[in-house]
This record gives structure tokens, sequence and C-alpha cells, in this order.
């Protein structure tokens, strides 16, 4: 993968260019950002950029020998370690299924990879038998490149196992770099830390994640009403551009109507209806839509704003809304549809959540201050 592959970016990209034109390139670097930023990618084109033989224009030339292998994830000298299930496993067992994941979606998130080899419910680790093999790879001599790279995913899944490679991160043999690719800093051990540089990786603006979406082919309008949705996250635009097609500004504004009306059988039948047929990853998406919508809401009922992170049709109906809900109902309208996401991403009944939403939603609807 090269830079420009990459979307956004920019200043952590030169930064890394800038180390490696002034031989100032650290021996453990931190890539530390929230789900899908690009941290992974960055890493991935970082990797292949310390390798080619050709460097041109701040970027791997991707035509070298080392640019080839490195693109397609089989670099002698590039060595992958990421959470695996299972005590004794390490990542070389899934070393296909892990280039086959790089190649679909370098953004993917940790519950998609485990789930893509059969994790189910068992937690993932990076074990003591994977930081043993992480020690033998890198004591040996180079291959063909320049450097010795290790690319971890995920150092938090390491726990207390980090301190088996303490002292190969603060001595490593020489033209050998680590790249952590993490998420939280709070969760991997002060003592690889602080012999860690870290490169801190923001997310991506709506601009970006819509062009990232477009590139993947999703169509121009709908890339631009999921990024607002996304939250700088290029994997959570993906999975919402891959759900089911759902207008889901229509579907909350009925849902609003029929909730200010109250009529218990006309609710009962509309949300078995609606609702029920809906799968669990799409009423996720409904709820993501409804937070986002109350929040431009408060925005626009705070300082009459007409500047709001809706299209157009969204904007009008927030505007209508005005006349309905008050300030003082946003906060309890937000907690139930946030209540809500909770309960349906550990399986409730459907019908039972959502007819029970949309009774709490008509008593707050109705309500006086």
């Amino acid at each position: 993968m090269k830079f420009n592959e990459i979307i956004g970016q920019q200043t952590a990209k030169q930064r890394l260019v800038q180390m490696v034109a002034n031989d100032r390139m650290p021996h453990a670097l931190l890539f530390l950002g929230g789900e899908g930023c690009g941290k992974l990618a960055l890493a991935l084109a970082f990797a292949q950029y310390v390798l080619c033989n050709n460097k041109q224009d701040g970027d791997a030339c991707g035509t070298c020998s080392q640019c080839i292998k490195a693109n397609k994830y089989i670099h002698p000298d590039l060595h992958f370690s990421f959470p695996v299930i299972g005590t004794k496993v390490t990542s070389d067992k899934y070393a296909a299924e892990w280039r086959t994941a790089l190649e679909q979606n370098p953004y993917l998130n940790v519950n998609q990879w485990l789930q893509s080899i059969g994790a189910e419910n068992k937690q993932g680790n990076i074990n003591k038998d994977e930081c043993n093999s992480i020690i033998k790879k890198l004591s040996l001599k180079i291959y063909e490149g320049s450097h010795k790279i290790l690319i971890m995913w995920l150092p938090e899944y390491l726990q207390k196992e980090g301190n088996r490679l303490l002292k190969l991160i603060e001595e490593p043999p020489e033209n050998t770099l680590f790249i952590l690719v993490a998420q939280s800093s709070e969760k991997i051990l002060n003592t690889i830390l602080s012999r860690c540089q870290i490169v801190n990786i923001n997310p991506l603006s709506d601009e970006e994640v819509a062009q990232g979406l477009v590139q993947r082919g999703i169509t121009e309008e709908k890339a631009q009403q999921v990024s607002f949705l996304a939250n700088g996250n290029l994997n959570e635009g993906l999975q919402l551009s891959e759900s089911a097609e759902n207008d889901n500004s229509t579907l909350f504004l009925e849902w609003m109507r029929k909730c200010w009306i109250g009529n218990g059988v006309e609710l009962v039948s509309w949300v078995n209806e609606k609702f029920a047929t809906l799968g669990r990853e799409n009423q996720k998406h409904f709820l993501a839509y409804a937070l986002h919508f109350m929040r431009e809401y408060a925005l626009l009922k705070m300082t009459g704003t007409e500047r709001l992170r809706l299209q157009p049709n969204e904007a009008v109906t927030a505007k209508k809304f005005t006349k309905i809900i008050e300030f003082h109902q946003i906060e309890p309208i937000v907690a139930l549809l946030t209540d809500s996401s909770y309960y349906v991403e550990r399986n409730a009944n459907p019908k039972v959540l959502f007819l029970d939403a949309s009774i709490q939603m008509h008593k707050i609807l109705k309500g006086k201050k």
C-alpha cells in the first residue's frame, strides 16, 4: 500500500516521510487513533515506504521487488502480529486470512477480524507463544530488505504478556522497526509506551470519509449522507453503506409521527412491520441516525444555525420539529435512543424493545415542562 492510496492524514504522512528523509527513524513507533481513521493502512504504507528501493516524491514507487512483495503482504522481512483465539495459537496460523482481510478492508475493526476467523463469542488475545514467535523472527538476519519490520495490530491485547517483549523493543537488533497500531493507550503497559514514539492519527473529516466511500463505489449522494453518521470512521461508513437500503430519515420522521399520535394498536402493528424486520445491524444504524439527528436538532434549537450536518430534506424536518419538540425534551429522547441502542447490541427482542421505546417516546413528546 502506498501513501497516496490512504484517505487524508497528510500531517502524519509528512511526519513519517521526514523521519526517513532525515535518517531519524525511531526503532519503535506507536500509531495511536480511533477506529476507522486509517492507522493500520498508514502502518502498511509506511512499512512499504521504508522497504522501497526507489522512493519517489515522498512515496514508495510501487514497482520495485520490495514494493510488490510488501503490497501483497508477503515480504520476508515484514512480519505481522494481531489478536487471535486460543491459548497456544500464533498469528502464523491465520496469515492467509490476515492477507485477505487487509486486501478487502485495511480499515477493519477487531470484531470483524475475529468473526472472520470464527471467534464467535471467544475473546481475542496476543499470547505468550506469539511473543516468543516474535522474538525468534526478529532475531534472524534480514533476508533481502533494508529493515526487519513488525506491525503489531492492537497491542492492547498483549496485556501482561507485553513484558516478554520489553527488552527486544528497548534494544532491538540493528535495522529493526516496531510499528504498534493501537486504539487505547490506557490498555497498553506503560513500560511499552515509554519505549515508543507516538504518532497520533486523527479522525477523518466528513469530506474525507465521503471521498473514501466514493472511491469504493458508493454514490456521492449516499456517501455524503453516510459520512455524517460515521464520525470520522471510514470503516463505520463502509458498514453503513453496505447495509440494506433504508431511508432512515423517512423512517425516523414516520416513527416520531406515530409516537406523537400514540395510537396503541397502530404502534404495535407498525413496530412489528417496520422495526422487527430490519435486522440487528440496520436497527443499530437507525438508532445511530436518530442520535445524530437529535444532536443536530439540539444545535438548531440552541443557536438557530442553518449550518447543520444534515441533508436538505433532513434539515427541513428538523425545522418542523422546532414547533413540536422543546429543548427540555431533547435530553430524555437522547437517553431513550442511547438505551435502545445498548439493548439492541445485547440482542433484545425488537418487538418488545421498540414498542416500549415508542410508548416512552409518546410520553416524552406529550409531556409538559
